[in-house]
């Protein structure tokens, strides 16, 4: 007693006593056997690969051809019918047994074939042709058992040349095309290789220009900063000596306003000293004729100190007014306009009070004026009449006597009696 067993590319027939018809384990089966009643045979599965070759055949139209194929044939594990059919017929039979049988069938199926087509069908349609073949031959195959799994037609050729004479106009004809396909595409390649140098020297040509533009914008801007960086440059460089010389400009200025107030305060000072002198000599007036000649003769120092005085600082005020330029000039201008408005309104105001007070306030300058000769002299010669007076108090007299005819000469002029003001204001 044993046990079988059948690998996956066989199958496994037992057969003897007890075993009709024969049991088959296909693909793995396994089956219990005794040594002396029962036969274990086996059958391959494994596809088998054939080569059909047929010499010397002639086709259609009488030219011999030899014709190689391949094909691929196997039993069948998943076909019940034709498994039991190689069975019968091959069981017993080696691989190579099985492979000449098939390849004898294809050889004549192959040769039947060969002789219902001509060379230029073969040749230009092979796959029709082994698709013939494939179909005549699976109906016999069938019959044994056994199935084509695929067939391809390998090789054609002949030894008359055929074949060759057959493919020469084809390949005359693939060489002019070559050729000309040649020609064409060196023409083409010239005439790209000529645009492509021409957007090549286009583009170099454009992008020098842009280069240059950008290399002239860069140079235009680097000049006009070049010349705001200098122009800063040299004002911040003279911005400090400028601002000195004005800082300077302005302390004189200011020095010279200051010095001109200050000489305008003196002059205003000696002003109110002289009036005050003047108004106090003109209260005195009416002492006897000593006192009238003291204040005379201090009126006319008085007067030529103060026209000293006012000489010297006019000149120096000038002097710094020239300096001060036409600031001081201005200002001065606007003073006097100003106390002349307020001279003239006073006088519209007062009439015959203004004229009076005028007359009184410029009595002493031409006090003054009347005795400057006198002061101005260096010798004087006194002649004298019979029974005059001969001395200083002779000439006293003559200045009094001009200066108590004033007030007759400015009621002349100007209508206004100043004696009777003078009486007036006393009483």
């Amino acid at each position: 007693m044993g046990v079988a067993t059948s690998g996956p590319n066989e199958v496994m027939v037992v057969s003897g006593c007890c075993r009709a018809p024969p049991t088959v384990k296909i693909d793995g089966g396994r089956a219990i056997y005794c040594n002396c009643v029962h036969k274990i045979q086996r059958l391959n599965l494994n596809i088998m690969t054939i080569n059909v070759e047929t010499h010397k055949v002639y086709t259609k139209l009488g030219v011999a051809v030899t014709v190689s194929g391949v094909a691929q044939v196997k039993i069948p594990s998943n076909n019940k019918e034709m498994m039991n059919t190689a069975i019968t017929q091959f069981l017993g039979k080696s691989s190579r047994d099985i492979m000449g049988i098939a390849k004898e069938t294809l050889e004549g199926h192959q040769r039947a074939m060969l002789g219902t087509l001509t060379v230029e069908e073969i040749f230009q349609d092979r796959h029709k042709f082994s698709q013939a073949v494939f179909d005549v031959a699976s109906t016999d195959f069938v019959n044994l058992g056994i199935t084509i799994v695929s067939y391809v037609l390998t090789d054609i050729r002949d030894e008359q040349g055929y074949l060759k004479a057959l493919g020469q106009p084809r390949t005359a004809q693939v060489h002019r095309d070559a050729a000309v396909g040649e020609a064409e595409a060196s023409r083409d390649a010239g005439v790209k290789k000529a645009q492509a140098a021409q957007i090549r020297t286009k583009a170099e040509l454009e992008n020098n220009t842009i280069v240059a533009q950008a290399e002239r914008d860069y140079l235009l801007k680097k000049s006009m900063y070049d010349q705001e960086v200098n122009a800063k440059k040299a004002v911040s460089q003279l911005a400090y000596p400028l601002q000195q010389a004005k800082a300077k400009q302005a302390i004189k200025e200011e020095t010279m306003e200051i010095a001109v107030v200050e000489r305008k305060r003196a002059i205003d000072v000696q002003e109110q000293e002289i009036s005050r002198k003047e108004k106090q000599l003109t209260a005195e007036m009416r002492k006897p004729a000593e006192a009238e000649r003291f204040q005379l003769e201090t009126l006319a120092e008085a007067n030529k100190k103060r026209k000293i005085m006012e000489a010297a600082a006019e000149a120096e005020a000038i002097q710094l007014q020239g300096d001060a330029q036409a600031y001081a000039i201005e200002a001065k201008a606007k003073a006097e306009a100003e106390q002349m408005t307020k001279k003239a309104e006073a006088w519209k105001q007062y009439q015959d009070a203004a004229m009076v007070d005028m007359v009184l306030e410029n009595l002493p300058r031409v006090v003054a004026e009347v005795a400057a000769p006198v002061c101005e002299a260096k010798r004087i010669v006194m002649v004298s009449g019979e029974g005059g007076e001969v001395g200083i108090h002779k000439m006293t007299r003559e200045i009094l006597d001009v200066v108590t005819d004033l007030p007759m000469t400015v009621q002349k002029m100007t209508g206004v009696d100043v004696s009777k003001a003078l009486v007036g204001s006393r009483a």
